[in-house]
């Protein structure tokens, strides 16, 4: 008997694995998670609505989109929402592209990117990473072609780190067709302390073929809620829309997205925690004699080639993300996590450069 069988699309597909588990949840270096508690007042808003479970979502997310639209000077018709700034990704590629058209990405970059556009049955187009893990924006405007769609541009660029400057980008937009959609991924943008570092609501701004997509999960520690929202012009944002299955996002989900907007000067303090820890650990590492590309995110990347297995495995019990024959990404974790990590790390470099 023959079985029902698949798309051939999903053939050359990998399935998405999220970070190796750890010995606890404060020795999981491997998923980017913030590894503190939801802000003040989001468990208690997000209780709330667990009493009326039996009823389906607010499938428009009214209160949501008039959180952000007040909170980023827009009015709420400019976002679209889903489970996550991937899932929201994964919308807007199906919305806009179709079997023959071409995306130009960077490469390495977010893990999640060719499963998307495999998904569609569009072409990608990897452009390589320039020497110090940045984006090639000059290379990735000479890989747009006539079958062009869509851009990716990740800032700063998970899992290496850095960040696209402002001129970059002005520079890198002024030579992208009007008709090819720029999609500045920024889900890590709250880390960012580089004051000439590219803002994606600047160029939205200036742009009418930008969209920046931003996330819930990273700065604002909703990681298992899931929200993550586009940002773009109200045409761009309601085609995103319709390609979204319907009650998405949880009421749960969304009352904590609202609380954590309300919880601003928390935010601001946790986050500065976490970027200081994380140029506390750049400076651990390269003391140690590591390449640490500069990062803007709330990891750091050691690029360690055909080493990365074997330095992954000597971090036990800390778990950290490699990625085979590239290198290894390590999130920002507690002080105590941190210190240890640095310490495995400096054992390995000692036993392996001996």
């Amino acid at each position: 008997m023959s079985a029902p069988r698949a798309r051939k699309a999903l053939d050359g597909i990998p399935l998405y694995r999220a970070g190796k588990a750890a010995l606890t949840e404060e020795h999981k270096l491997s998923s980017n998670e913030n590894p503190y508690a939801p802000l003040p007042g989001v468990m208690e808003r997000a209780a709330a609505e667990l009493g009326r479970m039996n009823r389906y979502p607010d499938a428009g997310m009214t209160t949501l989109y008039d959180a952000l639209a007040k909170r980023l000077g827009l009015s709420p018709d400019h976002f679209a929402a889903g489970t996550g700034s991937v899932a929201v990704l994964f919308s807007l590629l199906n919305a806009h592209l179709e079997d023959g058209d071409e995306i130009v990405h960077a490469w390495r970059s977010f893990e999640a990117y060719p499963i998307a556009i495999d998904l569609t049955g569009a072409t990608a187009v990897r452009v390589p990473l320039r020497p110090d893990a940045g984006h090639d924006l000059d290379a990735m405007a000479d890989a747009i072609t006539e079958r062009t769609k869509v851009v990716l541009v990740c800032t700063p660029n998970n899992p290496t780190g850095p960040v696209v400057t402002a001129a970059e980008l002005r520079s890198f937009l002024a030579r992208v067709p009007d008709h090819v959609m720029v999609v500045i991924d920024e889900a890590y943008v709250e880390f960012v302390r580089d004051p000439a570092a590219a803002k994606g609501l600047d160029a939205l701004a200036d742009h009418d073929n930008v969209v920046v997509l931003r996330t819930f999960s990273k700065a604002y520690g909703l990681a298992g809620l899931r929200v993550g929202y586009a940002i773009a012009r109200p045409e761009v944002a309601e085609s995103i829309r319709k390609a979204t299955p319907p009650f998405t996002v949880t009421d749960v989900a969304q009352a904590a997205a609202v609380a954590s907007l309300d919880a601003q000067d928390a935010l601001d303090e946790r986050v500065e925690l976490i970027v200081q820890e994380r140029i506390a650990m750049v400076a651990a590492l390269r003391a140690q004699g590591w390449h640490v590309p500069e990062t803007e995110a709330n990891f750091v990347w050691l690029p360690l080639d055909e080493d990365a297995i074997s330095f992954s495995a000597a971090c036990d019990p800390v778990s950290v993300r490699p990625f085979a024959g590239e290198g290894v990404r390590i999130s920002v974790g507690t002080p105590a996590v941190n210190a240890q990590l640095i310490e495995l790390a400096g054992s390995w470099r000692t036993r392996n450069t001996a």
